[in-house]
């Protein structure tokens, strides 16, 4: 599986709309479904994703809960009843997979195509599975699976030259996926509410707040809960909608299902000097701020040449006294003169990365592989 996919590259310049829906078509016979509950935003999909999945799978169901990207190891991408896939597990599926599909088929899917089969596979025999999507949600890969329930997480400017340069078109592609019933989280633009009940009514969708659904228990839940665990306020946020979801779900909603359950790497605290977040665009940037103000920060960054790390850096200002460029090794990361030249147009102190100062706080941000290099350089 390891070769195979390294052998795909992880981002694409063009997308093919159609291979997936093509590819899964053929082998839809083949290829039972669980209950699917399909995860749409710009931000706070992961958590949701990961709150909702816990809390099936704590009250006596099977469930997979598929997310992207990775951190450190490809098996985090698929959990399954409580744990990362474990490598034997995703091997197997592998097998069955690239047999069911045939080497041309297999070979022609982009790398998230062919895991989103995989995981589908290892999950075949669950009683849910919370599947979150890419990019995008009306053609994302994860889009081609029916689906009972549709959540949707803030949706803000992030992946524009796919997606649009406006909320509403943006918020048009994600919401347009929506299944038969709908839930959605709070947003930071209300023009999100209008589109969402327009593309709803339109679709004949069951569709609701997560306000108007969580009771007065699940609002008292969430608060303690995210104070026993000392969550930040977007975390409880998520909280919210999962426990939302769940009541649409006619799940149960128990306060010990919900601890210790926040995915990894956002605000992770890893030592007592060291804070990471995969977080990666302006709106995850405020989340952190508010968090964490009115602590001071070393932020170790970098950037996808694609983001506004501008407009980041001025967002993260009120909680850093200075930034230290950490090296990056992929295609995508911005030039270096550039993140220098927004660093000084912001008046922010900067320099390299060459290790931690047990003297200083740090906050370690700016996406998956800021994180991903910062652990295998200095926390291995």
């Amino acid at each position: 599986l390891s070769d195979f996919l390294n052998d795909k590259p992880l981002f694409y310049d063009v997308i093919d709309y159609d291979r997936m829906p093509v590819t899964y078509d053929a082998i839809r016979t083949q290829l039972p479904l669980p209950k699917i509950i399909h995860i749409v935003g710009t931000n706070g999909k992961g958590t949701t994703g990961r709150f909702i999945a816990n809390a099936l799978w704590r009250s006596g169901n099977r469930v997979g809960h598929y997310t992207s990207p990775h951190i450190l190891r490809f098996n985090e991408r698929i959990w399954l009843n409580g744990e990362n896939a474990d490598d034997a597990l995703l091997e197997t599926a592998h097998r069955e997979l690239w047999t069911l599909l045939g080497a041309e088929r297999a070979d022609a899917l982009s790398y998230f195509e062919y895991t989103t089969l995989l995981a589908m596979v290892v999950y075949r025999d669950c009683d849910w599975v919370v599947l979150e999507a890419g990019l995008g949600g009306e053609h994302d890969a994860t889009n081609v699976f029916e689906k009972r329930l549709s959540v949707f997480t803030p949706i803000d400017r992030d992946h524009q030259d796919f997606l649009g340069d406006t909320i509403e078109s943006i918020a048009e592609t994600k919401l347009r996926s929506m299944g038969p019933m709908a839930v959605i989280g709070l947003q930071p633009h209300p023009s999100v509410y209008t589109l969402y009940d327009k593309i709803a009514q339109s679709r004949h969708t069951q569709h609701y707040r997560a306000e108007a659904v969580a009771t007065d228990a699940d609002r008292r839940m969430a608060r303690e809960s995210a104070a026993a665990q000392k969550l930040p306020r977007y975390l409880e946020e998520n909280l919210l909608l999962a426990m939302a979801a769940l009541r649409l779900l006619g799940a149960d909603v128990r306060a010990e299902w919900f601890r210790d359950t926040p995915l990894f790497g956002r605000l992770s605290r890893i030592s007592d000097n060291v804070v990471v977040d995969v977080g990666h665009n302006r709106l995850a940037a405020e989340a952190i701020r508010d968090a964490l103000a009115p602590e001071r920060f070393v932020l170790v960054y970098n950037s996808y040449k694609d983001k506004d790390y501008r407009a980041i850096l001025q967002t993260l200002k009120p909680v850093i006294d200075r930034v230290e460029l950490i090296e990056v090794d992929a295609g995508r990361i911005a030039e270096r003169g550039l993140l220098e030249a927004a660093l000084e147009a912001e008046g922010i102190p900067y320099g390299p990365f060459e290790g931690i100062d047990t003297g200083e706080q740090y906050l370690v941000f700016g996406s998956f592989s800021v994180v991903e290099a910062f652990l295998k350089a200095h926390h291995a």
